[in-house]
């Protein structure tokens, strides 16, 4: 394999070396925002809405983002790491903007810094999970609404928490509540219910992650006339669900085999993986690729 590299404001560097500054406010405070955004064909996608919602939350941490860094730009220096790194299919990079060091609690100064690595990925396109994932809920945290909710910062803790729980069930993954026993995500997805042929989903209102793949699946339905509701989820309607599927911007869909005693099908999963790599193969060998 190829060596890789990293961005690190301004500089490209070798990842078989340190790469992250002293004093970098993300590892010591998780002061900052990030975003997971696959390639495909050797082509970042979709990354404009991912920038949307960095900068987004960069601004709701009170960062200053450099009025330089545009989605044009953020895709000539993905680019750059992807030709240095010898990708040519299946990727991803995550791109973080972390507060400029300085401070404690109380940071000296606002400014973001700008950090991409990348990571080849073993499948080009979106693929189906072969067996369903057996899930439960996660107990021993609760997800809390706050004008943060949305983003993805550096704070993944009650994420970390429920993943290892998972493992030490025997669990492929659980869902994270809020104090009312509504089931927002999993600890690294977004939720999709699918009843008489039509999705529910959470709603951002009620403080689930605003997950750009969610809003593809969200945009695709619409487009191929499913019904698609955001809404309230609590474990008595997965329990009647006909499925239930993830979403995140790096695995695309996975079904739920099971939730408790309940089997699920996943026609619907299926389908939608099917739309999703057709859209995405079109943008991605167009000549005219837009990001």
């Amino acid at each position: 394999m190829s060596l890789l590299y990293v961005y690190n404001n301004g500089q490209v560097l070798p990842n078989n070396l340190p790469t992250i500054n002293f004093g970098n406010r993300g590892h010591l405070y998780g002061d900052g925002v990030f975003e997971s955004v696959r390639i495909i064909n050797g082509k970042v996608i979709n990354l404009e809405n991912h920038w949307i919602r960095l900068t987004e939350g960069a601004k709701a941490l009170k960062m200053e983002v450099n009025g330089s860094w545009t989605t044009n730009f953020l895709d000539q220096k993905i680019n750059e790491l992807i030709l240095k790194s010898g990708i040519k299919s299946g990727a991803k990079t995550r791109v973080s903007l972390d507060r400029t060091p300085g401070g404690a609690y109380l940071p000296s100064i606002n400014e973001a810094n700008l950090y991409i690595d990348i990571n080849p990925l073993e499948k080009n396109y979106f693929e189906l999970n072969s067996l369903g994932l057996e899930m439960d809920i996660y107990m021993d945290l609760k997800l809390e609404k706050s004008f943060l909710s949305k983003f993805k910062t550096k704070n993944g803790l009650k994420y970390i928490m429920a993943s290892l729980a998972a493992r030490d069930k025997g669990m492929d993954d659980l869902f994270l509540t809020n104090d009312r026993g509504q089931v927002l995500e999993s600890s690294n997805s977004n939720i999709f219910v699918v009843h008489n042929g039509v999705l529910y989903t959470p709603s951002i209102e009620d403080g689930c992650i605003a997950g750009t793949m969610r809003m593809q699946i969200i945009n695709l339905a619409i487009a191929n006339n499913i019904k698609v509701y955001e809404c309230p989820i609590m474990p008595q309607n997965m329990l009647s669900a006909d499925e239930l599927f993830l979403t995140n911007a790096i695995q695309g869909i996975r079904w739920v085999g099971s939730f408790r005693t309940k089997k699920y099908s996943n026609n619907m999963s299926r389908r939608f993986v099917v739309l999703l790599n057709e859209h995405w193969e079109k943008q991605t060998k167009s000549e005219f690729h837009v990001t």
